[in-house]
C-alpha cells in the first residue's frame, strides 16, 4: 500500500514530536514509531534540560565555553552558539505546549548543577524530566488534526533513486530521500511511504551494547538507514558511558542514577566506603562524565569489584526523597534507602555523540532528509556531550529543520516511482534463536572490546567477529520475510561496525575515546 505525506518524522521522542509540531500547520504529518510514543530515550532522560535563564550569574559565553571544554574543542562552535542562544526561546516554547518545570518559592526556576557546568543552569521537573516533556508532547501530537500516528511500524530503509535503478555511491552529489519502506508489525505488511520531507529522529545506539541506560528500542535504524544509503554518518566513536547507572544485575535497561544527584551532593565510594575521585580530577565526582566514568571504570578493575557506591546518606532524608521520588522508590523497591544506604553504580552505555551529518538547518548529506536529536551529528557535542545539552540540542534542530523544510516543500514533489516492496522468493524464519542470539553476540563484542578503554588489538578483534556477524545477517535478510527483530540485528551489526571502525580511524585518544594505544596528541 503507498501512503502519502507532506512530511514523514520517523521517531517519537522530543526531535520528532517537536518537529511534527512545528511544520503541522503546513501538510499533513505521518508520526511513524516502532513501539509506541511513549517509549523514546526521551521519556527516560531525569535530569532536565540545560538553559541559560539566571541572568544575576549566568550568561550564554559561559554555556559555550561548559560546552567547548566538555567536547574536548572538537565541537563546531557555530552549532554550540546556535543552541546556547536559542535554547530561552525553546524553554519557552515546551512551556506553551504544557511543560511544568520545577520552580522555588520565590517562582524562579529551580535549576540544577550538573557536571562540567560551571553555573546551576539545569532546569527538570524532579527526576523525571523528559517524562514530563514527552507526555505534554504527545497530548498536543494527539490534539493536532494535521498529524497522523502509525505506531508499531517499523521503518525499513529510506527510498532513494537507487530504488529507481539507479548507481548510487558515496561520492554522488544529489542523493534525495523520497520516503521510506515502513513495516506494519502487526500485519506484516510494508508499506510504501512517500514524503515531501523525511526527518530522522530514531534516537541513540544504547541497546548495541550488552549494557545500556537506553530503551532497548534504541537500535540505531536511523543511522544504519542513512548509511546505507550512502548518507554521511561522523563522530560514531565517541560513545558517552553515564558513570551511575544502578548496578542490578538482569537489568536491560540499568536504571539511571541522574547526575543531579551529584550535583545535589552525592560521593562516589568504592565498596570499602573510601571516596577516589579526587585521584583523578579535581572536580571530583561533578568531573565531565567520560573523566568519571573511566575513574569507576578503572577502580573496578582495579579492585576486580562489579561496582562502586553513590553515597547520598549525609543529605537530608527528606529533602532527598523530594528531590528525587523515582530513585528513591525504585531503589526501595530492591531493598536499598537511598537515605540510608548506599547506592550500587556502575557504567553503561548512555548517549552518542556522532551519528548522521548535519548542517546548521538539520539537513542530512541526502536533499529532503534531515536529522535531529541523537541519531544527528551537529557537531554541539564534539568529543563529548555536556550534561544536559541533548534535549535541548534536540528542539532547537528540530525548530531549525521545521523552518528550513517549510520555506523548501513546496520545491518538492512526490515521485510516483518508486517500486513497491519486492519480497518474492522470501521464507518465514523459523530460527528466532538465530536472530537473539547475534543480539546477544554484538552486545558482548561491543562491551568488552569498543566501551570505555579501547585498544588496537581490541577493535581489531571487534572488526573481525563483526565482519562475520554481518555476512551472516545480510544472507539471512535476503532470504527471510521481513521482521522487526532481523531488521535491529541488521541495523545494530552496521552501527557497531561504525563505531569500531571510527574508532580505529581515531589515532589519539580524545573526549569519549580513550585508546591506551594512543595516549598522547
Amino acid at each position: 500500500m503507498v501512503k502519502k505525506f507532506d512530511f514523514l518524522v520517523i521517531g517519537s521522542g522530543i526531535a520528532g514530536m517537536s518537529f511534527a509540531l512545528k511544520v503541522a500547520h503546513k501538510g499533513s504529518v505521518a508520526l511513524v514509531c516502532k513501539t509506541t510514543l511513549e517509549e523514546a530515550n526521551t521519556y527516560f532522560a531525569q535530569g532536565g534540560v540545560a538553559s541559560v535563564t539566571n541572568l544575576l550569574v549566568d550568561n550564554f559565553e559561559k554555556h559555550i565555553e561548559d560546552t567547548m571544554i566538555a567536547g574536548d574543542f572538537i565541537s563546531d562552535r557555530d552549532a554550540v552558539e546556535k543552541v546556547v542562544r536559542e535554547a530561552p526561546g525553546q524553554i519557552q516554547q515546551l512551556i506553551n505546549w504544557g511543560v511544568e518545570f520545577d520552580k522555588r518559592e520565590d517562582g524562579e526556576f529551580d535549576l540544577h548543577r550538573e557536571g562540567g557546568h560551571s553555573e546551576f543552569r539545569i532546569l527538570h521537573h524532579a527526576d523525571n524530566t523528559g517524562a514530563e516533556i514527552q507526555d505534554s508532547l504527545i497530548r498536543a501530537v494527539r490534539k493536532h488534526p494535521n498529524i497522523t500516528i502509525f505506531d508499531k511500524h517499523f521503518a525499513i530503509e529510506i527510498l532513494t533513486q537507487h530504488h529507481l535503478g539507479v548507481t548510487v555511491t558515496r561520492q554522488t552529489s544529489d542523493i534525495e530521500c523520497y520516503g521510506a519502506y515502513v513495516l506494519d508489525i502487526l500485519s506484516g505488511e510494508v508499506h510504501t511511504f512517500l514524503s515531501k520531507v523525511t526527518l530522522m529522529a530514531t534516537g541513540g545506539v544504547g541497546a548495541v551494547y550488552k549494557t545500556t541506560t537506553n530503551p532497548l528500542v534504541a537500535t540505531g535504524d536511523g543511522i544504519a538507514m542513512v548509511y546505507r544509503a550512502k548518507g554521511t554518518v561522523k563522530d560514531m566513536e565517541f560513545v558517552q558511558f553515564h558513570p551511575t547507572a544502578l548496578y542490578n544485575p538482569g537489568d536491560r535497561p540499568s536504571f539511571l542514577i541522574t547526575e543531579a544527584m551529584r550535583g545535589y551532593g552525592a560521593v562516589l565510594r568504592t565498596m570499602d566506603g573510601q571516596e577516589f575521585m579526587h585521584k583523578y580530577d579535581e572536580r571530583l565526582s561533578l568531573a565531565p562524565r567520560d573523566i568519571v566514568a573511566r575513574a569507576i571504570d578503572n577502580e573496578m578493575k582495579m579492585r576486580g569489584e562489579d561496582h562502586v557506591y553513590l553515597d547520598v546518606t549525609h543529605k537530608n532524608a527528606e529533602e532527598t526523597k523530594r528531590h528525587f521520588p523515582n530513585i528513591y522508590e525504585k531503589c526501595l523497591s530492591l531493598g536499598i534507602d537511598i537515605t540510608k544506604d548506599y547506592i550500587p553504580v556502575a557504567p553503561a552505555a548512555h548517549y552518542l555523540c556522532g551519528g548522521i551529518k548535519v548542517d546548521l538547518n538539520a539537513a542530512s548529506s541526502i536533499h529532503r532528509l534531515y536529522a535531529v536529536g541523537e541519531c544527528s551529528c551537529t557537531g554541539l557535542h564534539g568529543g563529548n556531550r555536556l550534561a544536559s545539552n541533548s534535549l535541548i540540542e534536540a528542539v532547537v534542530y528540530a525548530d531549525a529543520a521545521a523552518k528550513h523544510s517549510v520555506r523548501h516543500i513546496d520545491e518538492y514533489t512526490f515521485n510516483e516511482n518508486i517500486p513497491r516492496w519486492n519480497d518474492e522468493g522470501t521464507v518465514m524464519n523459523e530460527e528466532m534463536v538465530l536472530i537473539s542470539q547475534d543480539v546477544k553476540e554484538v552486545g558482548q563484542i561491543m562491551s568488552t572490546y569498543v566501551g570505555i578503554v579501547r585498544s588496537d588489538l581490541r577493535l581489531r578483534r571487534a572488526w573481525q567477529r563483526l565482519d562475520l556477524l554481518y555476512e551472516e545477517t545480510e544472507e539471512l535478510f535476503k532470504r527471510s520475510v521481513i521482521s522487526k527483530e532481523l531488521c535491529e540485528l541488521r541495523n545494530i551489526i552496521n552501527v557497531g561496525y561504525l563505531i569500531m571502525r571510527q574508532a580505529i580511524e581515531r589515532r589519539e585518544s580524545r573526549g569519549l575515546h580513550y585508546n591506551i594505544d594512543h595516549l598522547k596528541r
